[in-house]
């Protein structure tokens, strides 16, 4: 059997009303070597708004919910994620097919299932190759031309209108695109959307103090709407 990889490859959000059953999920994730969590949701809808703006590899995501149920947070979500359904009633796997979900438990879940489970959905991604392997870099159109930047170099992201400024160590590019084309390219697990105009490289965050992140001494601001995952994500550092 092949070793598993030691370094994370795919970025984790769990969604599920109930807290206990967060945990477990967040339990299991925690004892994955190729796993790390980005964060969790008791509440769909605002689950749903999260995954508007943010990108995760893998979503583990409860099916009967009040208000939204997990098949209803799906067909809100334009590009959604692979996606773990969970449910104590095997009744959804006929929606659960239609859907191409990666794998579907049954509560309680344990945790030599959940592994399963973890282990298809990371064949299914690196069978896409969706960048989710850990490549150390990316090819940006600036102009007429494709140019290579290193993501540990990359400092941060700003969005100016049509335009997106990747700043490096070095350098400034100005690339035609949206921030949502830069964060589904950029590895998620190690950059960080803090607010609707700036994405900010993790390893080169010095500090959060007073609504923002510090890099390079610069401060970015900290969007409300991004406060609660930026705050998961340094926790991680």
């Amino acid at each position: 059997m092949a070793t598993p990889p030691t370094e994370p490859l795919l970025t984790c959000l769990v969604v599920d009303d109930d807290p206990l059953s967060v945990q477990v999920v967040l339990n299991c994730i925690a004892n994955t070597p190729f796993l790390t969590a980005a964060g969790s949701f008791t509440d769909p809808a605002a689950a749903a708004d999260f995954l508007r703006t943010q990108t995760v590899d893998l979503l583990f995501l409860d099916v009967e919910m009040p208000l939204l149920s997990g098949i209803e947070l799906l067909d809100t979500l334009q590009h959604p994620p692979l996606t773990v359904l969970i449910t104590s009633s095997k009744d959804y796997a006929v929606e659960a097919f239609e859907h191409a979900v990666v794998d579907y438990l049954v509560k309680p879940v344990s945790y030599a299932r959940f592994l399963q489970a973890a282990q298809n959905a990371l064949a299914v991604a690196q069978k896409h190759d969706k960048s989710l392997t850990h490549s150390d870099f990316a090819f940006v159109k600036v102009d007429s031309r494709l140019v290579r930047v290193d993501f540990d170099e990359v400092r941060y992201v700003e969005a100016l209108g049509d335009y997106v400024h990747i700043i490096t160590t070095h350098s400034k590019h100005i690339v035609y695109s949206t921030m949502r084309a830069v964060a589904d390219k950029f590895p998620a697990a190690r950059f960080v959307r803090v607010h609707r105009s700036f994405i900010v490289n993790l390893q080169h965050v010095q500090a959060v103090e007073d609504g923002a992140v510090v890099v390079d001494g610069k401060h970015i601001p900290v969007g409300q709407t991004y406060a609660r995952d930026v705050m998961q994500r340094v926790n991680k550092l």
